[in-house]
């Protein structure tokens, strides 16, 4: 699998690894981004700020075995063949640790999972002293026996806006959404449990926005197609609140997704069930507002698939 990043006149391509997929992409044509250029120092991070257009993307894959080093190095050796210059290239405790890993910007679990005795990170730059230069920033790690990439690109104010496509063999695109429905549904089968991502609910309510979401309608489809196949619709919250109230909030979250999956997507109510957890099974710090609303979700749990 071939991501190529930028137009075409500066584009680069990384070949990931076998049976790689996107779990998640922001873009944004204008932005200020730090970009990390040395460890951590004691007290912050040394790093440049550059302005410009910025792409960031959350990959897994298989990596049963493999280290943090062995995932890294070939990536490393298709951005030096590209031109680039490493400037930054360190693992774990090289890199300042879990003060590193806090302080660069990382996409949340479930998108991205960071181990912190397994990981490396490379910044990479197109030019140096440059101010029409490009920067690379790879963050690998492997939980259990997956991989996970987080790749940013950001590019200096007047260059083109950075893209992303991801080709199989020659011709074969494969689009993005479609590619994070399948990861979704084979995250669900790999791991027994997926985060519906997409789904927006009002601050303290039980409502479900209208959508549509892709989420469900690929956890619909994988349902229908198979009567035989059950999940667990489970709600999680932060820690702002009671835990009583935090339950019944959590429950009517996963019951208002149950309803909406049977309403209008045609599955059947003996295939799922709803309960909640509050705030009992958080992924994220709940002291950041960013923690809070990546502990705010509702997972489908496979209860068996026979």
């Amino acid at each position: 699998m071939i991501a190529v990043f930028g137009g075409i006149a500066n584009a680069i391509e990384l070949e990931l690894p076998p049976g790689a997929s996107l779990n998640r992409e922001i873009n944004k044509s204008t932005t200020s981004y730090l970009v990390p250029t040395g460890p951590f120092d004691g007290t912050r991070i040394p790093s440049i700020e550059v302005e410009g257009a910025l792409t960031k993307q959350a990959w897994q894959f298989s990596a049963p075995g493999l280290t943090s080093l062995q995932i890294m190095r070939p990536l490393r050796d298709q951005i030096a063949a590209a031109g680039y210059e490493v400037i930054l290239d360190c693992a774990g405790q090289e890199c300042g640790g879990f003060d590193f890993r806090y302080q660069i910007n990382v996409l949340p679990a479930p998108d991205m999972f960071v181990d912190l005795f397994n990981y490396r990170f490379l910044v990479a730059a197109s030019e140096t002293d440059s101010s029409s230069a490009s920067y690379l920033t790879l963050l690998v790690s492997r939980v259990g026996a997956v991989g996970y990439l987080q790749v940013t690109r950001v590019s200096q104010t007047g260059e083109s806006a950075p893209s992303l496509s991801v080709s199989v063999g020659v011709d074969d695109v494969v689009v993005a959404d479609s590619g994070q429905n399948e990861s979704m549904i084979a995250r669900l089968q790999s791991q027994g449990h997926v985060v519906l991502s997409d789904l927006e609910f009002e601050s303290g309510s039980g409502s479900l926005g209208p959508g549509p979401y892709a989420s469900l309608t690929a956890l619909a489809e994988f349902l229908t197609k198979d009567e035989t196949r059950r999940v667990a619709l489970v709600g999680h919250t932060d820690t702002v609140g009671g835990l009583e109230a935090n339950l019944t909030l959590s429950k009517r979250r996963a019951e208002a997704v149950r309803d909406r999956l049977v309403r209008e997507y045609g599955v059947s109510p003996d295939q799922l069930e709803a309960n909640g957890a509050s705030y009992l099974a958080p992924v994220a710090s709940n002291l950041t507002p960013e923690g809070r609303e990546t502990n705010r979700r509702v997972e489908a749990v496979l209860l068996n698939t026979e």
